[in-house]
């Protein structure tokens, strides 16, 4: 099942995005700082993964993780959310190596790669 994870999206953003999801029949779950240590494989009710200790402090940012999309979902989505002037800097899709991460960790991961794309 297309499921995306949504973190820090308020506003008028928000609706923007939930319009999309609903209209490419993709579940939206969005999360609240308190869950922010369970893994992201536990956030999308999948079996076998559960909290880890985090001690950093949530991040502010807006974030989308994107799990089990097709190809056309994930084209639709990220056109759609251009064209709605809904863009989200933080986006990831999940592989079996994140999984078992935190939101806060996914998050540092792709704070790091921006900054090292924009020093090239």
């Amino acid at each position: 099942m297309a499921k995306v994870l949504l973190f820090n999206i308020t506003d008028t953003k928000r609706m923007k995005i939930l319009f999309l999801l609903m209209q490419h029949g993709i579940t939206a779950v969005e999360v609240a700082e308190k869950d922010y240590s369970w893994s992201l494989g536990s956030l999308l009710g999948l079996s076998g993964y559960a909290a880890a200790p985090e001690a950093a402090a949530p991040f502010v940012d807006e974030m989308l993780v994107l799990h089990g999309l097709s190809a056309e979902q994930f084209h639709g989505l990220l056109n759609g959310m251009q064209a709605l002037r809904a863009p989200v800097t933080y986006k990831a899709v999940t592989t079996e190596h994140n999984l078992s991460w935190t939101p806060i960790r996914l998050y540092r991961e792709l704070v790091a790669e921006h900054a090292a794309m924009k020093s090239r």
